[in-house]
């Protein structure tokens, strides 16, 4: 680390101003993350029947690095041919490989990919901040480690299915046509894979056009392992590949995760076919701290679960309502945290909050920041500093915030935070339940009674305890209402992909 003066900045009204006890403060020096030892390929073709093919419209479209605006590589753009051709090889090994190998067999090259993940974690976790804007810890320390842990878990099962559904004769669907968001691109992979080929069914997976590198070298490692071919085809391109895979008629099951709109038309569009459908949409999670709360944990699991993330989560904690005798220290020690948080390079260790993923959802946040100033929200942001090029957005306090305004009803999908008070339990649940979302929600308190009753009370698919954001592969995660239905993780997100 170097020594290094800093200029004074104006404290948060209500605090000690700590610049004047000292003349200099230690700033961490830059800590950037290698990438020599990663092999980005300049052209990616579509991965079929094993195999790496060029796409039938000979299109390819362009992967950007969101941090820096450098392109990292040209990905092929898939048409209804190419869809049609990866579900062609999907079932033919559904049915004569796949299907009719032994149980154990199947969980052994899901061990096998998740043991090459592991060996290949630093190259995985590269890539994902490369392609994706997010920092490099939280692709190093989350997305990584779960996705090998999807897989470990999910290969335990493969040959215990008649233990999780005593007595139910569970037997595999077939094809499943999965599609994934750009927010966690190799850990949404993982979770939509793993228990697919668990369960015995074979996959055609589309990633999304803006985060498409890991889900690619995942395919590579499809192939080191020896995976019969076909049993996993990955498919790229934007809205119209998608739609393929959700109309074509020889696919089984639908597995989506994104974005409510986009959720409707995939139901809509399955309706009336025998498809299985399972939607993960979005979400306006509730933070909920209480008077008895530990303050600064709840400080800390509120930053961890909007700010570290770039908000970049569908479970994201984006509004938080305080209990109103404590509105004012949390709200003080909220500014003063954000004030500390090092906005900048992803790949620099020493990065809290990386880029924006692509231009369309910079300009998305910043609109409704436009809109919440037009609606007359305080907006609060730190003074730091944030690199001249590249996506970068500032974490961002809407304070006064209210029910009716549009900022906290949509969600946003950014580092932006709205603050609410409250003042008894009754009043919260009901504001907290005042949303078409419901897929998580944080619960802050030192009574384990109040935590127990919100749980029943609040209409989410998960309710964290005075932490937030913390997943397993052991634990299902789905919502309710417009947040879509299903669960993916756990005994239950083998369900999905089985009769019964």
């Amino acid at each position: 680390m170097a020594k290094k003066e800093i200029k004074k900045t104006t404290p948060t009204k209500g605090t000690k101003d700590l610049s004047l006890d000292f003349k200099g403060v230690w700033e961490y020096a830059p800590a950037p993350e290698d990438s020599k030892h990663i092999t980005i390929k300049p052209q990616y073709d579509l991965f079929i029947n094993g195999k790496f093919v060029k796409p039938m419209s000979k299109k390819y479209f362009d992967t950007i690095n969101p941090a820096t605006g450098v392109k990292l590589s040209e990905v092929a753009d898939a048409n209804e041919k190419d869809v049609d051709l990866a579900v062609k090889a999907a079932r033919n090994a559904y049915d004569n490989v796949w299907s009719k190998m032994p149980a154990k067999e199947r969980g052994k090259y899901l061990y096998r990919i998740a043991r090459m993940i592991q060996e290949r974690a630093r190259e995985f976790s590269v890539i994902e901040t490369l392609d994706g804007g997010k920092s490099i810890r939280e692709s190093r320390d989350i997305d990584v480690p779960l996705a090998a842990n999807h897989f470990f878990y999910y290969a335990g099962w493969a040959d215990k299915l008649d233990y999780a559904f005593p007595n139910r004769k569970p037997e595999s669907i077939g094809v499943a046509g999965q599609i994934i968001p750009w927010n966690f691109p190799l850990l949404m992979a993982a979770w939509k894979i793993a228990p697919a080929l668990a369960t015995g069914n074979t996959v055609v997976l589309k990633p999304s056009e803006t985060t498409p590198l890991t889900a690619l070298k995942l395919a590579e490692i499809m192939q080191e392992c020896g995976l019969p071919d076909g049993v996993v085809n990955i498919v790229t391109g934007a809205g119209v590949t998608g739609a393929a895979i959700v109309n074509h008629p020889d696919i089984n099951k639908i597995a989506f995760t994104g974005s409510t709109g986009v959720g409707k038309y995939i139901q809509k569009a399955v309706a009336g076919t025998n498809k299985k459908l399972t939607l993960e949409l979005g979400g306006k999670a509730a933070h909920i701290i209480f008077d008895d709360a530990p303050i600064d944990q709840a400080v800390e699991g509120i930053v961890n679960g909007i700010f570290f993330n770039q908000g970049h989560v569908c479970c994201a904690g984006s509004r938080l309502f305080v209990q109103e005798s404590v509105a004012e220290v949390v709200i003080r020690k909220l500014k003063d945290r954000l004030q500390t948080l090092i906005i900048g390079d992803p790949m620099d260790k020493n990065t809290d909050i990386g880029a924006i993923n692509s231009q369309k959802q910079y300009d998305s946040i910043n609109n409704y920041l436009k809109i919440a100033k037009n609606e007359g929200l305080d907006i609060y942001q730190p003074t730091c500093s944030i690199p001249s090029k590249g996506l970068f957005i500032r974490p961002t306090l809407l304070l006064n915030a209210s029910q009716s305004h549009k900022v906290v009803q949509e969600e946003i999908f950014g580092p932006v935070l709205a603050i609410q008070t409250f003042r008894t339990i009754e009043e919260v649940i009901e504001k907290a339940n005042n949303t078409p979302f419901g897929l998580s929600a944080g619960v802050w308190t030192d009574k384990g009674a109040k935590i127990f009753n919100l749980t029943t009370k609040l209409k989410a698919g998960i309710v964290w305890a005075n932490t937030y954001n913390k997943f397993d592969p052991t634990s299902p995660f789905g919502g309710f209402k417009e947040s879509g239905f299903g669960r993916e993780g756990g005994l239950h997100g083998l369900m999905p992909y089985l009769n019964f």
